[in-house]
């Protein structure tokens, strides 16, 4: 295996992806992120119904993605050990139900945490409009390259990151539990993340889970459906940007709590799941616009 190296990483250059998406691939992506699982609650059917359909903000996060990057490009990394770290994104426009986009993507940082505590990327992916070249939505990732420590010869910081925040020591302000479908995992890799960890029983057990689990970003569209549902009213304007910590994994069919705590305009929130007591998104952090 070819060291990292960290002036490559930087200058490399990812082809941009383009891709066309219509109504039904929104839809498909609130099924999998669990909207409609009411069919009587009017609002989240507003997501899962093609009349007067309005768009989820964190069904950017499927869009115009190079998933393969890592695999196709020399880039030194041991894509076998390399997890997802955190998201945030900040949410330029609200996304139309049908359109043509283009995401761009680029590596910002690379952080060596030492031989023995492996490297963090620091990921950029920006998506435009490709009719009008509008920013839509630009997404901040750090992807934990666990076996690709050691190439600087010295550990580096962090703390630089910043895309998260503390959780405050005192009771949440608000506080909402979404189910998950034990389906939700089948469901939601239509949306592009073909993972067989996410649907196959030896897979998961290879990679030491006792039966599959759910897609991070499918937890993270959890937590954005909680904050919409929670904070604006499902209002997909009012959500300005979201991030957070992936802390450990859902199973499919466990609830999600996520519990907020307000400071203006800003909110910090973390995501458990209350069958385990374990959280699964830390540290987590959006912006509500009135």
């Amino acid at each position: 295996m070819i060291p990292i190296n960290p002036e490559k990483l930087l200058a490399l250059t990812i082809a941009p992806v383009e891709q066309r998406y219509e109504a039904k691939d929104c839809i498909l992506y609130a099924l999998g992120v669990g909207l409609g699982h009411d069919p009587l609650d009017p609002a989240p059917l507003r997501f899962v119904y093609e009349r007067n359909l309005k768009v989820l903000p964190t069904f950017a996060s499927v869009l115009a993605y190079p998933r393969d990057w890592m695999t196709t490009e020399t880039t030194g990394i041991d894509w076998r050990k390399a997890v997802h770290g955190e998201q945030h994104m900040r949410l330029v426009r609200p996304l139309s139900p049908a359109a043509a986009v283009r995401g761009t993507l680029r590596i910002r940082d690379v952080i060596d945490k030492g031989a023995e505590k492996g490297a963090l990327l620091v990921v950029e992916h920006v998506l435009t409009d490709i009719a009008s070249g509008a920013v839509l939505n630009t997404t901040t990732q750090t992807i934990f390259c666990r076996g690709d420590g050691g190439f600087s010869g010295a550990p580096q910081s962090s703390a630089k990151l910043g895309v998260t925040s503390a959780i405050p020591e005192r009771a949440p302000d608000h506080v909402c539990d979404l189910p998950t479908r034990p389906e939700a995992a089948l469901i939601y890799r239509l949306s592009g993340d073909r993972n067989p960890l996410h649907v196959d029983p030896v897979a998961a057990r290879v990679a030491g889970y006792p039966r599959p689990i759910l897609h991070g970003l499918a937890s993270f569209g959890v937590a954005g459906h909680a904050l919409l549902k929670t904070l604006c009213g499902y209002d997909p304007a009012r959500l300005a940007s979201i991030g957070g910590r992936f802390s450990a994994p859902v199973y499919p069919g466990e609830t999600i709590r996520t519990e907020m705590w307000l400071t203006g305009d800003d909110v910090t929130f973390r995501c458990r799941v209350p069958e385990r007591d374990v959280a699964v998104i830390s540290n987590g952090v959006a912006t509500i616009k009135r």
